[in-house]
């Protein structure tokens, strides 16, 4: 795996380590830009798109730069600059929708603000299966390498559980799969699976 990592990517992992930065030396400032649910008082729309450049602890970024830092870099290489950044918002803002949805109609939150970068990384891990099924990852605590495609589907079986069930709260679990239902349909899009075709197909 090459560690140089291409241009957007880098600017992606700066932009959320100096938002980070940000929200640690002004917490107050920070609020408008999480996103809020509706019905809160509190929504606007740019938060469709800023909720995914805060986090919520050292912990939360770590975590997410980690996966844009391993995954990241070989996607953009793959689908290149331009379609990687069309990529990452995509899958971002699918997230964000589908988590306002939640929030909104079925868990009836008025008050909890999300954040995080991890729809935009669920969606990184699905190009990653989609596009390298068979190269082998190593999960904790699993001894043994397993296949990208097992350890895409198995991670998204386990946040539809968990979203349905209740199990780890305060984790955003349909934006999870927002983010991966976001890269699947963009994907399939360019790969002109749908009626409305691309001008040229852009991945096989």
């Amino acid at each position: 795996m090459s560690y140089d990592l291409p241009p957007v990517t880098r600017n992606l992992l700066i932009a959320n380590i100096v938002v980070y930065l940000l929200q640690w030396a002004m917490p107050e400032w920070s609020v408008p830009f999480a996103l809020w649910p509706l019905g809160s008082g509190y929504f606007q729309v740019w938060q469709v798109v800023t909720n995914a450049f805060m986090h919520g602890g050292w912990a939360h970024l770590f975590f997410n730069m980690f996966a844009l830092f391993m995954f990241g870099g070989r996607i953009e290489r793959l689908f290149g600059a331009r379609n990687f950044t069309v990529y990452y918002f995509t899958c971002l803002v699918v997230a964000s929708l589908l988590q306002l949805i939640v929030l909104r109609y079925f868990l009836q939150d008025f008050q909890t603000p999300t954040v995080g970068a991890s729809g935009a990384i669920f969606g990184l891990l699905l190009a990653f299966g989609m596009m390298y099924p068979q190269e082998k990852l190593m999960v904790f605590p699993i001894p043994i390498a397993i296949p990208a495609w097992l350890f895409v589907t198995g991670y998204a079986l386990v946040e539809l559980t968990s979203g349905v069930t209740g199990w780890m709260p305060g984790i955003a679990h349909f934006a999870h799969l927002g983010g991966m239902l976001g890269g699947f349909l963009l994907i399939q899009y360019w790969r002109g699976k749908f009626p409305i075709k691309p001008q040229r197909r852009l991945l096989r």
